[in-house]
């Protein structure tokens, strides 16, 4: 009996309850209905920006995979003799080549500049830039890059080192010295530091600072005994040794 009594008052409480929101929305059907009407365009709207969103990165990778292939196609002059013609675009020449990527890169960046392809069309734009020997306007642009806060680590890393790369182009070899040294001691770098430490190494080379070479050398023989480098690194120490 006690049963039956608790099962009815549950029963009356959920009724009781149905008709007290049934009266609540007849009473607020207006607020009710706005309130739909807000959910419905805000759920739009949201679904909206993300498609936008995905369509943007999807338009901007396109883009700069596009840039990207002309950076990397082939150059006539530089084929091997007798060489079959490659598939996709072939110019007679890197300026050539070099000109139209620094194109299809700047429009990346200008399109889409706070976008991942855009940031790497400003870097792969300066890069075509030294290829010309645009060297002040590669400077200019790798620097801000380096110093960019909105920068990841490996850009702003990959910046420096064309950066160093660009000055020892323009025969500022102490300034690149500087930069590729301050790359090798720097533990936290996001590339591999014996790549740093073979430019170094080779830039000392350059400059004729043979003693300070063959021990930038043996850092890398020394330190990373299973870099691609190594054996390189081996090589030119020990000619360097032999003509101390």
């Amino acid at each position: 009996m006690k049963k039956e009594f608790k099962r009815q008052i549950r029963e009356d409480e959920f009724k009781t309850g149905v008709e007290h929101a049934i009266e609540w929305l007849r009473t607020h059907a207006d607020q009710v209905r706005i309130g739909l009407i807000v959910a419905v365009v805000a759920g739009g709207i949201l679904l909206g920006l993300s498609s936008f969103r995905s369509q943007r990165l999807r338009s901007s990778e396109e883009a700069f995979g596009a840039a990207l292939e002309t950076f990397q196609a082939p150059v006539e002059n530089e084929l091997a003799e007798g060489a079959e013609r490659p598939p996709g675009s072939l110019f007679r020449t890197a300026d050539e080549k070099f000109r139209k990527a620094a194109a299809a890169f700047d429009g990346v960046a200008r399109q889409w500049p706070s976008l991942p392809a855009g940031r790497r069309g400003r870097y792969y734009a300066a890069l075509c830039r030294i290829e010309l020997g645009d060297l002040a306007s590669a400077r200019t642009a790798l620097a801000e890059i380096a110093a960019g806060k909105g920068e990841s680590p490996l850009e702003a890393t990959l910046a420096r080192l064309a950066l160093a790369e660009a000055e020892q182009r323009g025969g500022r070899i102490d300034k690149a010295i500087d930069a590729f040294r301050q790359m090798a001691d720097d533990s936290t770098l996001p590339i591999p530091r014996d790549y740093a430490l073979m430019r170094l190494a080779s830039s000392l080379e350059e400059a004729r600072r043979l003693q300070e070479a063959g021990a930038s050398y043996r850092r890398v023989v020394d330190e990373f005994p299973q870099s691609v480098y190594a054996a390189e690194a081996r090589r030119r120490m020990e000619y360097l040794q032999a003509g101390a």
